[in-house]
């Protein structure tokens, strides 16, 4: 083979590599959406029912009342079966088949006959929707958007909200308490040698992550409540945070109208 030939062989070899390189660029993975492809449970401390009732009693006096509520991220709908008796009209979003799949059984086992499912996600949902709300809340779900996200998700929301209406997101990863959790200072199971095991792979996924530009882990985002405090602000309304009281490292932002 001559000297010519192979360098037009290795020349298409190149551009399609190229080309391979740039349809990746130009198409960044969504790390959440497959990692939520086909799970069927939401990330509650426990699947219990017990622990869910309890759960969502605390997510429910937050909420605070109104009649027509969006539950974002709704997952599995663990949460959203307990929603639908308070309120008159429920609608549940969420980007996985399989987790409204399984929110669908849940829905018709209570019998929740005012609840309605949406697969959306922060960005389709607004065209999907037919009428406002009294209260929009996610749980456990913004530690998967940037801030950016977050900002662009309480301007579209604010456009659903009926007066005197809330914006409540459930969970939010404390960038204060978090680390501390990861390396077990929180865990009832107290060791030196797991403290520093953990800290170890704390730090090594921490390196490993900003070197690749993702999330430190599974768990997404943390999110300084200070900067969200900031982007309510910024959208027209004001916040209060309120520590989580089954999940140590998380806080809840109460978002309502000046």
């Amino acid at each position: 083979m001559s000297v010519g030939h192979e360098n037009k062989i290795y020349g298409v070899y190149e551009k399609k590599v190229s080309e391979e390189y740039e349809k990746n660029i130009s198409k960044p993975i969504n790390v959440w959406e497959e990692f939520f492809a086909d799970k069927r449970r939401g990330g509650h401390r426990s699947s219990a029912e017990e622990f869910l009732a309890m759960e969502a009693r605390e997510k429910l006096f937050h909420l605070d009342g109104g009649k027509t509520l969006l539950d974002f991220g709704c997952g599995a709908g663990e949460l959203l079966v307990y929603y639908a008796p308070e309120y008159e009209k429920t609608i549940g979003v969420d980007f996985s088949p399989s987790m409204l799949e399984e929110a669908s059984k849940r829905i018709r086992e209570r019998n929740c006959e005012n609840t309605t499912l949406i697969l959306a996600d922060d960005k389709t949902v607004w065209d999907k929707l037919d009428s406002s709300f009294d209260r929009i809340t996610a749980a456990g779900v913004f530690q998967y958007l940037t801030y950016q996200e977050i900002d662009e998700f309480i301007l579209n929301a604010s456009k659903y909200l009926n007066e005197g209406g809330k914006i409540v997101l459930f969970d939010m990863l404390d960038p204060r308490l978090y680390p501390l959790w990861k390396i077990g200072l929180f865990s009832q199971d107290k060791s030196c040698w797991k403290f520093l095991c953990k800290t170890f792979c704390g730090v090594r996924n921490t390196i490993s992550s900003s070197l690749k530009n993702r999330p430190r882990d599974i768990l997404g985002y943390s999110h300084n409540p200070n900067t969200i405090k900031k982007i309510a602000n910024k959208n027209g309304f004001e916040m209060i945070c309120v520590q989580s009281m089954y999940y140590e490292y998380k806080y809840h932002a109460i978002i309502f109208r000046k």
